[in-house]
């Protein structure tokens, strides 16, 4: 089996020690940017040798980005170099800027298509959108990267996308799990025979059906987890078992609303800094949420695996006509020593709602956490205490148990 680099099979010391040297260059490089200038304020770079005390600094969120751009376009002041330093400049949906480049793998994307056995002798038909948005750009420079040939096929025209895919002979299909589904079935309905061994997908579910028909098919199907801020995060390799981290990211799963770590193997919210020299986003919290796997993939790439999209982190639920936010929750538990967790569940007794506080808690009483509640969520609520250890490690902070049917 051959590796896309060293960098895959590193031993966890041999990644830490990389990191204790790559990690504060990087906070230095951001503190650098106006952009982080509230975030990393009172921040001594060279203290930022590990994970732990990464955890330490502020999340970065998406409203944090947004507001600064609007301030500051296009790009908030968060690049080390100005816009017109760049390849690429995109717009995603809000509007939120990216920046782009075209060295050797800027997104890297061509670790996973490495990983999905895409190499020289492939021609990759890239369906993902050219306009705009970055991810055609992403997994070009990937294919690029792997030494594939790519055809820029973009998004629809399903009977154009059928006729080049056997004209220029394409192995490889990169785009949306289900629009392979559609030109495999464009090209039956058309009579023309394909090609596709291999297929790498982002940006939306693969459901295992799915996976299975391409299979049954002789296709190859592997997806990524990329964003269009961060690039590519983490990865499936041939042995399907879990995401693996990407190498020049560093993942954290937090509570959602936070920036607290939650316990190996517990569901929170991915949190991520990036190593990319010219966009170096510190703790940027994704809203997508993932855990942790234990042990290493079969596959002998040694980093960190995470179980993939698990949902999204943003639980923010209208109760009683107000909106009762996951931050308010962690503000509550931050009010009280004695507070170790705490969730918020909504519910209906007939027409009204109900709000439920669940607190674990060792210490306090009801009547001193009741009017916290309604300082701090803004409406009364019946409080339940319950031992450490009780609630459930499933990520939420709020539980809407209200039928909408």
């Amino acid at each position: 089996m051959t590796y896309f680099d060293k960098l895959e099979t590193r031993s966890a010391e041999e990644r830490a020690a990389d990191l204790a040297t790559l990690l504060p260059e990087q906070i230095a490089r951001a503190k650098a940017a106006p952009g982080f200038a509230t975030q990393l304020a009172d921040v001594d770079p060279k203290k930022i040798t590990s994970v732990s005390a990464l955890a330490e600094l502020p999340v970065l969120r998406k409203s944090d980005l947004s507001a600064a751009q609007s301030a500051k376009p296009p790009f908030g002041g968060f690049t080390v170099k100005p816009a017109h330093g760049f390849a690429h400049i995109f717009q995603s949906p809000g509007p939120i800027y990216e920046p782009g480049g075209v060295d050797h793998d800027w997104w890297r994307m061509g670790r996973f298509l490495h990983a999905a056995g895409v190499g020289e002798r492939d021609v990759v038909q890239n369906c993902f959108g050219y306009h705009l948005t970055p991810a055609g750009m992403i997994f070009e420079n990937g294919a690029r990267a792997v030494g594939a040939a790519v055809l820029p096929a973009g998004t629809g025209q399903t009977e154009l996308q059928v006729t080049a895919a056997r004209d220029v002979g394409a192995t490889t299909y990169a785009g949306t799990p289900d629009y392979l589904k559609v030109i495999l079935d464009k090209a039956e309905e058309m009579g023309v025979e394909l090609g596709f061994k291999k297929a790498a997908v982002g940006g939306g579910a693969l459901f295992p059906s799915l996976r299975q028909e391409y299979a049954d098919r002789g296709i190859s199907c592997l997806q990524c987890y990329a964003t269009a801020d961060l690039g590519n995060i983490a990865y499936e390799s041939a042995a399907m078992e879990g995401m693996i981290v990407d190498e020049q990211v560093i993942v954290e799963i937090v509570t959602p609303g936070t920036g607290t770590p939650v316990a190996p193997g517990e569901v929170g919210e991915v949190v991520v800094t990036t190593l990319n020299r010219d966009y170096p986003l510190i703790r940027f919290a994704t809203g997508d949420m993932s855990a942790v796997m234990p042990g290493q993939s079969p596959c002998g790439r040694t980093n960190m695996r995470i179980k993939g999209w698990m949902g999204r982190a943003d639980q923010t639920t209208k109760i009683k006509g107000m909106f009762v936010r996951p931050e308010q929750v962690a503000a509550l538990v931050d009010k009280h020593d004695e507070i170790v967790k705490a969730r918020v569940v909504a519910s209906r007794n007939g027409e009204m709602d109900v709000m439920t506080v669940r607190i674990e808690a060792n210490g306090g009483d009801e009547i001193t956490f009741a009017r916290s509640v309604v300082d701090v969520l803004k409406l009364k609520g019946t409080v339940d205490i319950v031992t450490p250890g009780s609630l459930p490690k499933d990520g939420l902070v709020i539980e809407d148990q209200r039928s909408y049917d």
